[in-house]
């Protein structure tokens, strides 16, 4: 198979550079000096012009049509990397050059805007990246759906018809169950001071137990905890409130969920199209999956309170359930990354709508502070205080991830069916759990889902780890016996 053999070798070297490329997005996140910002623009900028030109060589189409797959491995790479030259080959590469020189510069400009809740300082680049993005997806779709074009980077065969459809499913179940929580006692709450040093050396106690492999991978700090690389370089970052540890431990839990689904995929795969994630989907499947349905499990919060008392003595709480209170406490939050598992799609669901407005030209950014100010408040019941509590808290829109939100509710809605079929396998999940050891399930999730990387499509990937094709029901079940219990 020349063609074929001809194809992955030069894909190699394509995915090398794009590995180069994610590091120097991590660098520019996490220990860039901030007067580097302007060149590291124009840096970012040729990276993407050598990617592209490479994503968009003619020698490619002439191999794809050349070469035939022998088995299950070759068809997926073959799968990928025609749905890689298509898309690539609609977008002119002077358009992919600069949306990556502006992102990059918007990131900054966002951090230090959303440090002062300067609005006025951040709209201007925002506009630039809306601007490109609505480009980008009018090219892509051809005169289809732009967001649903711009959708398929993060979640191929995905629809804005099809999550809205989820989301109107899903919403009044998750409303009702939410309001029956806010009317109930309300939770306790830690109390007292959480250093940095002690809250990020448990951060790496839990990562390294959760499997993080910290000989292949790397913990800082960012503004917006990511994850970032795949294969034998995995990184994630997290960040630290000295008045609330959840944030840095669960933050954490959730980016090693990302990691440990890179560093499982199998080796075979490295530096091939099916070497990573499948779809930000499938991803958040298993960071949702480390950070709720362990990590807020009642077995693992036993264990955690007796843990946190060990390094940080008094914590405000008197016993193991009402710990496990404190950590599933319901409450309507500002803040999407902090926000209990019934608020949480519903932060998604006024993220998508407002991104999808923006990117078809019905709502321009002059009016998106105005428009997602109003939306809280009619969702959450809450007025936003600050730009920083409101549509500048996420980096996304900074980057141009618009289409991305999305996955974090179809992620949920996988966790849930992968929780229904894990709990079947390993019945003394609890058991593990209680003893500080998530392993049995992070084995489960490796062997079902992780190490298979890109080999088949998202939704195919759940189902053969289930056995059953996705729905929202086990998530919605899930949620409402959880806090049911938790709530009466």
């Amino acid at each position: 198979m020349p063609a074929y053999d001809d194809l992955l070798a030069f894909q190699r070297t394509t995915e090398a550079l794009a590995q180069v490329a994610g590091r120097t997005g991590w660098d520019q996140e996490a220990i860039m000096p901030r007067g580097a910002a302007p060149q590291r623009a124009e840096e970012m900028a040729a990276l993407e012009e050598v990617l592209h030109a490479r994503r968009t060589d003619p020698r490619l189409g002439d191999w794809l049509h050349e070469a035939h797959a022998k088995d299950a491995v070759a068809d997926a790479n073959l799968r990928e990397l025609q749905r890689s030259y298509a898309r690539n080959r609609k977008v002119p590469a002077k358009l992919a050059a600069e949306i990556a020189r502006v992102t990059s510069l918007a990131q900054g400009q966002w951090a230090a805007a959303r440090a002062a809740e300067d609005t006025a300082a951040f709209l201007p680049v925002l506009s630039d990246v809306v601007r490109l993005r609505r480009e980008e997806g009018a090219h892509l779709a051809e005169g289809g759906d732009a967001y649903d074009a711009l959708m398929q980077d993060y979640e191929p065969g995905g629809s804005a018809a099809t999550m809205a459809a989820m989301f109107d499913r899903m919403r009044p179940r998750l409303v009702a169950l939410r309001q029956q929580a806010l009317d109930a006692a309300p939770a306790p709450h830690l109390s007292g001071h959480f250093p940095k040093a002690q809250q990020l050396a448990l951060a790496q106690e839990i990562a390294a137990a959760f499997g993080y492999d910290f000989d292949h991978g790397r913990l800082d700090l960012a503004v917006h905890p990511f994850s970032s690389g795949s294969g034998m370089d995995v990184r994630i970052t997290t960040r630290v409130d000295e008045a609330d540890p959840f944030n840095c431990l669960y933050s954490t839990i959730h980016e090693v969920g990302h990691a440990c689904y890179e560093q499982t995929v199998d080796r075979a795969h490295l530096l091939t199209p099916i070497g990573n994630g499948v779809s930000m989907g499938v991803h958040e499947s298993q960071s949702r999956s480390y950070e709720n349905q362990m990590g807020r499990s009642e077995a693992y919060c036993g264990w955690l309170y007796g843990r946190m008392r060990d390094v940080f003595g008094d914590i405000g709480v008197a016993s193991e359930r009402d710990f496990y209170r404190a950590v599933n406490a319901v409450h309507s939050g500002y803040i999407r990354t902090e926000a209990d598992e019934l608020h949480y799609n519903l932060h998604v669901m006024l993220r998508f709508d407002l991104e999808r407005a923006l990117i078809l030209g019905e709502l321009e950014v002059a009016n998106l502070e105005e428009a997602w100010n109003a939306r809280f408040l009619s969702d959450f019941g809450v007025a936003v205080d600050k730009p920083s509590n409101g549509f500048m808290q996420d980096v996304h829109w900074s980057v141009g991830l618009m289409g991305y939100f999305p996955t974090y509710s179809l992620g949920n809605l996988y966790a849930g069916c992968l929780l229904s079929a894990l709990r079947g396998d390993v019945p003394d999940l609890d058991a593990s759990l209680a003893n500080g050891d998530p392993s049995p399930a992070t084995a489960w999730l490796g062997e079902r889902v992780q190490q298979f990387g890109a080999l088949r499509t998202p939704e195919d990937t759940i189902r053969q780890a289930t056995g059953e094709t996705p729905t929202e029901e086990p998530l919605l079940t899930y949620l409402e016996a959880k806090f049911g219990d938790l709530y009466g």
